[in-house]
């Protein structure tokens, strides 16, 4: 039994495994996990199945049955929701036992849908339907248009994992959208209970990107380089916490108390990006200060075991408001815009998202043309198409 990840549990955040491959879901890892190492969730995105897909040959058995006149798209979509259909179902017990809390597994719309609300729409009742998991969550970036697909999918009924959001504008913006839409599912008469949403907001890329900006003002200006220096790895943690104060305040509010009174539940924050990028912070780091009630932290491998080794619980995430508020107020009045580096952030996470995306589609291709090659060098019988 992994006590530390066990406590960080009880602490009342929950631990969703950051990467997903068929490897996991067929040697029972994945479910030691879930048993042993109080995991309630798992997450995936492109740049998680270009790797596992590119990783050896779990997936050549699927894929050489795939018709050959199927696109990549197509094939990948195939391989994806197979994989997140076994996690959903590895993860069922969980759903159960938490009553629709917990137990999710999500899958991403195609990053090249990122600025197409009706597209976004239309592609997320597909992948719904397709993978047909009462425990899926379909993931859609924070983007202005992702935002309007939010509500429509909420008032759907659809489980949706909001990703890519770094501003405190931009969560503001999907909160309102999960809340609209679950008004709007009221009003046509629908349930709105065990309709379930988190918020991504991604935790270490904003330190990284100011942390380079104060070391170069450093660079420039020696006489204020303590001032700079004292900045540095300050503002991520500082973001979140003030995320974590819109949540509170938001599913505080008599408006929600209407929707809630009807069984409805919150959209809780999700830290994603919290591996440590910089060696010189504590690896945990980006565990340990955003622990709080109503949480949930999506953990790479690599950061998991780090906490279980070393990981230390405390309910963090709502401690020192008035000291992250400083520092982001430090960090403006340096000349150091918060706005525009998320904005910046969020634009390079969606080309990183469609760049891996676009890769992914090309290794399918060369691997699929490679299986197809050796079937006909080898005489083998065609096998059923899916």
């Amino acid at each position: 039994m992994s006590t530390r990840l066990h406590a960080l549990h009880a602490a009342g955040q929950s631990l969703w495994l950051d990467y997903i491959d068929r490897a996991m879901l067929s040697n029972g890892d994945l479910s030691r996990r879930i048993r042993e190492d109080a995991l309630t969730g798992q997450t995936s995105n492109p740049t998680i199945f270009e790797k596992a897909l590119a990783e050896g040959a779990a997936y050549d058995a699927q894929l050489a049955t795939l018709d050959g006149s199927r696109s990549d798209r197509e094939a990948f979509e195939v391989v994806a929701t197979t994989d997140v259909r076994d996690a959903c179902d590895a993860f069922r017990i969980v759903y159960e036992q938490t009553d629709a809390i917990d137990g999710y597994v999500s899958l991403e719309v195609s990053p090249d849908l990122a600025r197409d609300t009706h597209g976004t729409v239309a592609e997320a009742r597909r992948l719904w339907q397709i993978v047909d998991r009462p425990n899926l969550m379909i993931k859609v970036p924070g983007t202005h248009e992702g935002a309007e697909a939010i509500r429509q999918l909420i008032a759907d009924g659809i489980n949706v994992n909001v990703t890519l959001l770094f501003s405190i504008d931009a969560h503001a913006r999907v909160i309102e959208a999960f809340i609209a839409g679950l008004e709007d599912r009221a009003a046509a008469g629908q349930p709105v209970a065990r309709i379930a949403s988190v918020a991504s907001f991604f935790i270490s890329r904003v330190d990284s990107a100011i942390d380079k900006q104060l070391a170069g003002m450093a660079a420039a200006n020696p006489a204020a380089a303590d001032t700079f220096n004292a900045l540095q790895g300050r503002a991520a943690i500082a973001n979140a916490k003030l995320a974590y104060r819109l949540f509170t305040a938001s599913f505080s509010s008599p408006r929600w108390a209407a929707l809630a009174a009807h069984g409805a539940q919150v959209q809780r924050p999700l830290w994603a990006s919290t591996s440590t990028k910089n060696p010189a912070y504590r690896d945990v780091i980006y565990v340990e200060e955003l622990i709080g009630t109503n949480t949930v932290n999506t953990l790479p491998p690599a950061t998991l075991e780090a906490f279980r080794d070393h990981g230390d619980v405390r309910a963090s995430v709502a401690e020192n408001v008035a000291d992250a508020e400083r520092v982001l107020s430090a960090l403006e009045s340096q000349g150091v815009s918060v706005q525009a580096v998320t904005d910046t952030l969020l634009a390079e996470g969606l080309a990183s998202f469609e760049h891996s995306f676009v890769t992914l589609l090309s290794g399918l291709n060369r691997k699929r043309a490679a299986l197809a090659n050796t079937a006909s060098s080898t005489g083998a019988p065609a096998v059923a198409s899916l």
